[in-house]
């Protein structure tokens, strides 16, 4: 499996194998090729914008990279799954004293400075706007303060890095986000990554939460509790209370809970998931 070997995504892909359970074997960051706990997968650590190329040359079953170069490169690969982070839009900007304001603003014969060049120029033909096109391979900031251009399309998480060269988006292009891309999903080691990762991915954001109910509270209880499927409810031998089982979001946790004790649930446990298979 592919994944990138600098850049704003590496800490947390390495994060996120982590949460799959996979393990790699070398922190050595001169280590290209590095063997996981997995014997059956390893590692290929790369620039980003080449993973799509080289899983959609077949060299890889998986990469992870950011969502704007897969369409950039055109490779035949498939979206797996969205991973939700790396999240940025892929935007035109304009130096703020340009007085450009809007697409209508920009005449034929405009300099765009990017590295998004396939995108750019699709986006500008489905506009109908002949611009110059200038292909760059470092930071697109710079460029309309040297005169390379009068514009760039970057990639914008927070617009500070645009602001702070003096520079306003105009037009969005395209939404991006770091994704899991392959070819085979039949494959067995495929299937295995994809299995725990969307139990991962599942688990985001969500706890366990564990209760006693006394028998005259129960339906109160349950009326007020969210689940994924329904709430497991069991039977606690010789006592007159029931056990209460649910997965819940976390964001609702601090409301929950008053509500929880309030409507009669005793010893109201909440823990961590790892995993929602």
């Amino acid at each position: 499996m592919a994944i990138p070997s600098k850049g704003r995504l590496v800490g947390q892909v390495i994060d996120l194998l982590n949460a799959i359970g996979l393990r790699l074997q070398s922190t050595d960051d001169r280590s290209l090729i590095i063997p996981t706990n997995w014997p059956e997968l390893s590692i290929v650590r790369v620039r980003t914008e080449d993973i799509p190329n080289i899983v959609g040359g077949g060299s890889v079953e998986l990469g992870i990279t950011g969502l704007d170069y897969v369409v950039e490169s055109g490779a035949p690969v498939k979206v797996l799954e969205r991973l939700g982070f790396g999240r940025g839009s892929l935007v035109l900007a304009v130096p703020v004293n340009s007085g450009i304001e809007s697409i209508d603003d920009i005449k034929d014969g405009f300099k765009v400075a990017t590295k998004y060049v396939n995108i750019t120029k699709n986006f500008f033909n489905e506009v109908g706007r002949e611009v110059r096109v200038i292909g760059i391979s470092g930071s697109a900031e710079i460029m309309p303060l040297l005169g390379v251009a009068d514009a760039i399309v970057d990639v914008m998480s927070t617009g500070t890095t645009l602001r702070l060269h003096g520079l306003k988006p105009i037009a969005k292009i395209m939404d991006t986000e770091a994704v899991l891309i392959g070819n085979d999903e039949d494959d067995e080691v495929v299937r295995k990554f994809l299995l725990l990762l969307r139990g991962t991915l599942r688990s985001r954001n969500k706890k366990l939460v564990l209760m006693n109910v006394p028998l005259q509270s129960i339906d109160k209880v349950l009326s007020i509790l969210p689940a994924m499927e329904g709430p497991t409810v069991a039977d606690i031998a010789g006592k007159p209370f029931k056990e209460v089982i649910s997965v819940v979001p976390e964001d609702e946790l601090p409301t929950l809970l008053t509500r929880l004790r309030d409507a009669g649930a005793k010893d109201i446990l909440v823990m961590s998931i790892e995993k929602v298979i």
